[in-house]
């Protein structure tokens, strides 16, 4: 067992160098599937080897590896240590220039693959652990699987915070947000990126969100609320169709009906509240005028006070091609968004984002983590309304703003935990990105699990700058990725242009055999002339 300090090893990793690790150099040549790096903050470097893929993380305290100093300890397997990536050289700077973090991402989908991937690469993190996370974030190398943590009980997650030295939690899903876990956390001391259960309120209830905007003077569709279904149907049939109903909660993305018929309007108010679909989250509906445009994504980081915009994109919301069926989590997404141009984004920071910001500080709930404001840009006036926050990454947009962002994320999110934002700019890769997700047949209906995906490796083969992000998989008996949701895989691509980027991305997703899956095959289709991609085999 080779043990060097960090220094050592800061040296080693920036010039290439073997001679630092003597006569176990070897380990060097080894694949990153066949051996460990275990880095800590505060404290010498190991290096482990193993004989097979990346596995789950096991419970091992800090203080067992400890006992590793001096050599000649024994070797440690797969399951005794964590995996981390540890980056030496930060922009030409020491490390000890910057502050070195050890981060945990909360959630398990495609999203918090996308963050993963993004800290991994970023020079500052020592260590990235996801809690459960899933398969596919686990053999790629990009974070470390905790799938023993409890999310959803926050003494258990602090403890595992103080038991691996984590300098900062990132969260994910919204579910955990809406439930206080950033609080508990920031009571403990932890700083995380997400908003309190308070300010994410945001999202987890609309009828709040347009209260906001009626205080505050936020542009965004008229609307009433209701619990009662008569009254809503009143208004429905006063006001005309089409018109939206959106359930009040949290209902995964699907609780928003366009309705284009007052017969659909009707029966999507019986469905949230009489026969309660989406229990609780449809006790009361938002009855909302239909805005005729282009959607468009809008992000920024926030720390409270201040704002900063992310790169635009654009998502899919409808199921099918030609932006027809269902509405779903999102189909795909590309970045950037034409239609986003950089005087429309400043017109969405000045009368949209920073007023929100504004307010809810002065509402006492201040803002920390990411705004994703989803925008209707009115085709009549060209300006644009709000029509939904979520107070998290969106998915699948948050694949292509972390395959194009070249900042060091875990550095600018600390920035925004600590009220910092106003000092930091982002720079983006040149180009283009887009993502095409795959998913169970059925979605976003009822659909079956456990279908058997192939042929992953070689979709990410077709380019270096493909990178398949797993939402839904695990590994069954033999080895073989299996389906577990919906929205299963996200193939993104990067190229000089939106175009190359699309057909990177549908050329990857012809290599992989899911009979099982489906896509749309339309993915950019607002930005770019129309081009047939083949049907799946």
């Amino acid at each position: 067992m080779a043990c060097i300090s960090s220094n050592s090893f800061a040296t080693a990793c920036s010039v290439g160098s073997t001679e630092l690790f003597g006569s176990h150099s070897h380990l060097l040549s080894l694949s990153p599937k066949v051996f460990y790096r275990c880095c800590f903050r505060a404290g010498p470097i190991y290096w482990t080897a193993a004989n097979n893929g990346y596995g789950s993380f096991a419970r091992v305290r800090r203080s067992s590896c400890s006992g590793l100093t001096g050599g000649g300890a024994g070797v440690y397997s797969q399951s005794d240590l964590p995996v981390f990536s540890c980056l030496a050289s930060i922009n030409g700077a020491s490390a000890a220039s910057v502050e070195r973090v050890t981060v945990l991402v909360i959630g398990g989908g495609g999203r918090e693959h996308a963050l993963c991937y993004a800290l991994r690469r970023s020079p500052s993190c020592d260590a990235v652990f996801c809690a459960p996370g899933n398969a596919g974030i686990s053999n790629s190398g990009d974070a470390t699987c905790v799938e023993y943590l409890d999310i959803s009980d926050s003494s258990s997650v602090i403890d595992f915070c103080h038991e691996w030295g984590i300098g900062l939690v990132v969260i994910g899903p919204e579910a955990p947000l809406v439930a206080g876990l950033a609080n508990d956390l920031v009571n403990a001391g932890i700083l995380t990126f997400g908003p309190s259960s308070e300010a994410a309120a945001l999202e987890g209830s609309k009828d709040f969100m347009k209260r906001l905007c009626d205080k505050y003077a936020i542009p965004t569709a008229k609307y009433q609320t209701f619990t009662e279904p008569l009254a809503a149907k009143a208004y429905i049939k006063n006001q005309g169709a089409p018109i939206v109903v959106k359930a009040d909660g949290l209902a995964a993305g699907k609780g928003v009906v366009v309705a284009m018929t007052l017969e659909e309007a009707y029966e999507a108010v019986d469905s949230m509240l009489v026969k309660n679909v989406f229990g609780s989250a449809g006790c009361r509906v938002i009855i909302e005028e239909y805005l005729e445009g282009e959607e468009a994504s809008f992000f920024a980081l926030v720390d409270g006070e201040n704002a900063i915009p992310l790169e635009s994109a654009q998502d899919h919301k409808r199921v099918g091609d030609g932006d027809t069926g269902p509405n779903t989590g999102g189909m795909g997404a590309y970045s950037p968004a034409p239609i986003l141009t950089k005087e429309l984004q400043s017109v969405v920071m000045k009368s949209i984002i920073l007023p929100t910001v504004k307010g809810m500080a002065a509402e006492g709930c201040k803002f920390v983590g990411v705004l994703y404001a989803g925008l209707m840009i009115e085709r009549e006036s060209g300006l644009p309304k709000l029509i939904e926050y979520n107070v998290r990454f969106g998915d699948p947009e948050c694949q292509v703003l972390m395959v194009r962002l070249e900042s060091d994320l875990a550095q600018v999110l600390l920035a925004a935990c600590k009220g910092e934002l106003s000092s930091v700019s982002l720079d983006w890769s040149p180009g283009s990105a887009m993502v095409v997700v795959m998913a169970s047949k059925g979605y976003p209906g009822n659909y079956k699990t456990g279908t058997v995906i192939r042929n992953l490796d070689e979709a990410e083969e077709v380019s270096p700058t493909v990178k398949v992000f797993h939402a839904g998989t695990a590994l069954d008996s033999d080895g073989n990725y299996v389906a577990t949701g919906g929205r299963v895989l996200g193939i993104t691509a990067k190229g000089v242009n939106l175009e190359e980027a699309r057909d990177r991305a549908y050329e990857a997703v012809e290599q992989i055999n899911w009979p099982e899956g489906f896509y749309r095959r339309d993915i950019g289709w607002r930005a770019l002339p129309q081009k047939h991609v083949k049907l799946q085999h």
